[in-house]
């Protein structure tokens, strides 16, 4: 089969790689007919995200049919045939993380544990192609995937929707979601989220749906700031805003009841920490830029709340404590817990609530991929969200 791998920093190559077997008995084999290049995936691409090795195939935002299930799962969970969207957290289902629906914190589908509990004490699930520290699992940007517990993380899909729909399902869409109910919105509240790429966009909105009264979007690129714009959102141009006196004066000197960061581990800035940041990450003294991080937590009103989406794979320099701790803030993460969300934000989209393929720009034959991270990475071509076909042939396309 053909697939998208990581042969070093910047530097991927499509290949062809032997297919996916049946390891397990509760694993199935997907016949992908979509997948994603997610904005997390260009950490990888930037080499700012360790335990990648050659040859690893990308991807965690896929879905198609099922071709191949294990023994042990049975044909009311899971048979050849279905049309699902897979999670990009892998969970068991059994453990207490599971049965807690903390998904993103399984106990036991991250066969690589003891490399994560080095860096971060325990180690969460494992993920779909995200380094070996977070289970060396094959990804998705493939024309084939195993799925681990795949009697526990796909979702079932009916045949009247398309793929650009419901593959947004996989992450980003629920990624957003989750951070917007991190935030514990009350209705009229204002909402900061910096950032304006695809899982903010998500965010955006579901903040509205969570009864926000206004949200105030902060990014630079134009194509990103008139998306949040038709959403609702008010926005602010880091280019040329100040962001933290312009938040006081939109708040009335109040903040924002919450701040999110929507950005990571890659943010963009400027003047003396950014150059700070920049140097020590490059000398990797320091792992991450928290540039927005620092800001969310100036930014957030007294007693307010600071979420945070955004992935961080290591450590930060220069966090403003004093203020976190003496404002009484409260910050809330994580890896999405998927199948909280998977089955009713489906829902949503039956209902005609939202049509996530707002964000699509490009569509892609999967030989197309690796031009595919330079145009998203580098904001080329007005890209905000590109789908891979894996069938496709660039002749084709």
């Amino acid at each position: 089969m053909k697939a998208v791998c990581w042969m070093g920093k910047e530097k991927m190559q499509v290949h062809d790689v032997p297919d996916p077997k049946i390891l397990n008995p509760r694993d199935a084999i997907v016949r992908i007919t979509s997948t994603c290049i997610c904005g997390s995936d260009l950490h990888l691409y930037d080499g700012f995200i360790p335990t990648m090795e050659q040859g690893d195939i990308m991807g965690h935002e896929f879905m198609g049919e099922i071709v191949e299930v294990g023994p042990g799962i049975s044909k009311d969970k899971l048979k050849v045939g279905d049309r699902v969207v897979v999670p990009f957290t892998i969970a068991c289902g059994n453990c207490q993380s599971c049965k807690d629906q903390l998904w993103s914190c399984c106990d036991n589908s991250n066969p690589n544990a003891w490399i994560a509990e080095k860096m971060m004490g325990y180690s969460p699930s494992g993920l779909f192609g995200y380094t070996h520290m977070l289970g060396g699992y094959s990804g998705g940007q493939a024309q084939y995937a195993r799925v681990p517990y795949a009697d526990v993380g796909p979702l079932k899909l009916p045949s009247d929707i398309p793929d650009e729909k419901v593959v947004f399902l996989s992450d980003i869409f629920p990624t957003g979601y989750m951070g917007a109910e991190n935030c514990n919105i009350r209705p009229g509240d204002t909402v900061a989220v910096w950032g304006c790429g695809p899982v903010a966009q998500f965010a955006i909105r579901s903040c509205f749906m969570l009864g926000a009264g206004r949200v105030i979007a902060i990014d630079r690129i134009p194509e990103r700031l008139a998306m949040a714009r038709a959403a609702g959102a008010e926005t602010l141009n880091f280019d040329t805003d100040n962001i933290l006196d312009a938040l006081h004066d939109m708040t009335g000197n109040r903040g924002p009841d919450a701040c999110m960061d929507v950005v990571g581990l890659e943010a963009s800035g400027h003047g003396m920490m950014y150059a700070y940041d920049r140097a020590k990450q490059m000398a990797r003294i320091e792992t991450d830029r928290p540039i927005v991080l620092r800001q969310a937590i100036l930014a957030c009103k007294k007693g307010g709340t600071v979420s945070v989406p955004g992935v961080y794979g290591g450590l930060v320099d220069k966090l403003p404590m004093g203020a976190f701790m003496n404002k009484a803030l409260t910050m809330k993460t994580g890896q999405t817990h998927m199948m909280r969300y998977m089955g009713p934000l489906l829902e949503r989209i039956q209902k005609g609530e939202i049509d996530p393929s707002f964000v699509i720009s490009h569509k892609l034959p999967i030989d197309a991929a690796p031009e595919g991270y330079r145009m998203f990475r580098d904001k080329q071509d007005r890209c905000t969200k590109i789908v891979l076909k894996p069938w496709e042939t660039s002749a084709a396309a």
